[in-house]
């Protein structure tokens, strides 16, 4: 294991409630500490999409004490992936970042049913990332 990160990745929603938080849940969990993870909305919510705890909680992934945070500049400039889930124009640009954007429904005011494949998108695409960060 390295003693720092080889990289450091900021998931941004508008919420901070679905998507960014099982996004930044399955890359703690997949790539443990070779990657910094952040998360955070450009208008957080007061708590985690309790569906989304549940889905991820089902594929072994435990978010339920994970909570929404306000996007900030700093968390920007800190990371080197920025991903964004939807937050439109609310994340400030920096130059030597990379940007992502991945088009996701939104888990919000829907049932476990329509998040598992939500879930199931974000993880494939956290595995990418992964595959991309060691490469």
């Amino acid at each position: 294991m390295p003693s720092t990160p080889l990289a450091s990745v900021l998931f941004v929603c508008v919420h901070n409630a679905g998507r960014s938080q099982m996004a930044a849940g399955f890359l703690r969990h997949l790539a443990g500490d070779r990657v910094e993870v952040r998360s955070a909305g450009s208008l957080p919510g007061d708590q985690v999409n309790p569906a989304a705890v549940e889905a991820m909680r089902e594929v072994g992934v435990d978010i339920a004490g994970a909570r929404p945070k306000v996007l900030t500049t700093e968390a920007v400039q800190a990371s080197d992936y920025v991903i964004t889930m939807g937050c439109g124009d609310a994340c400030p640009v920096f130059p030597g970042k990379k940007y992502l954007d991945w088009a996701l429904d939104d888990p919000a005011g829907r049932g476990i049913e329509a998040v598992r494949p939500i879930r199931d998108e974000i993880r494939t695409r956290v595995e990418a990332l992964i595959a991309e960060i060691d490469g």
